[in-house]
């Protein structure tokens, strides 16, 4: 049985967040869509996500991540839900190159800042580099080799973070983006003191909204297919 008392850092350190909650969300409302599906996700966390698509039907799981520290608490809390799931540590598409999946998904670091610890995370956790963008592009642009035919992935994308410059990147492929949901988060005041500071003057009444010392900004889930095949 997964122990929390024995690994409570690392399950401390990988929460899940807003993002991942949106994420569910939208996979929960479409079950027939991930049952049977060969699932893979990218940065795997706590493993929670898999085990929501373990619980939904799927045909096979297998997660990447490049903290230790989620390899060990992923794999732990799906053996104990009694999903069998090959996890790997690596960097991005590395661990399964030359391998499709039906659905692929990813909350990947993506928030416009230098890398730095945030509120008890890992750097990795948040830090997207300066424009948001240093893990972003390369999964858009390695994610037609790793879709199956009719194959969809399903991502979290914060507003502030150029959804058009994502939409074009993925039509060099042959993919098309649509927004399958948006959310409002909340953004810590310490994490926004380290936001990259053009992005949050462009974006602040945009996409990012302040009352008072509370900021919030709007974060979508997004779907991603080969052009012409939305459902």
């Amino acid at each position: 049985m997964f122990d929390a008392r024995k690994s409570s850092p690392a399950v401390a350190t990988l929460r899940p967040s807003e993002y991942t909650a949106a994420l569910i969300q939208v996979l929960r409302g479409e079950p027939s869509r991930v049952c049977g599906a060969r699932v893979l996700e990218i940065g795997c966390g706590s493993g929670v996500v898999l085990a929501v698509l373990g619980g939904l039907g799927a045909a096979s799981l297998c997660g990447i991540d490049i903290e230790d520290e989620a390899i060990v608490t992923g794999q732990a809390l799906l053996q104990d839900l009694g999903h069998e799931a090959e996890i790997h540590r690596g960097d991005m598409w590395q661990p399964v190159a030359g391998r499709r999946f039906d659905l692929v998904v990813a909350n990947l670091p993506h928030f416009p800042m230098d890398h730095f610890e945030v509120a008890g995370r890992l750097s990795t956790w948040s830090s997207g580099g300066i424009d948001g963008r240093e893990l972003l592009d390369p999964f858009l642009e390695g994610l037609s080799k790793h879709l199956a035919i009719n194959g969809r992935a399903l991502i979290t994308h914060n507003a502030f973070v150029d959804v058009g410059r994502s939409r074009r990147i993925l039509e060099r492929y042959g993919l098309a983006l649509h927004i399958a949901k948006t959310v409002l988060v909340h953004i810590a005041n310490e994490k926004i003191d380290l936001m990259t500071p053009s992005i949050l003057r462009a974006e602040e009444g945009r996409s990012i909204h302040r009352y008072g010392p509370h900021v919030f900004a709007d974060m979508h889930i997004v779907e991603i297919a080969a052009a012409g095949t939305r459902s």
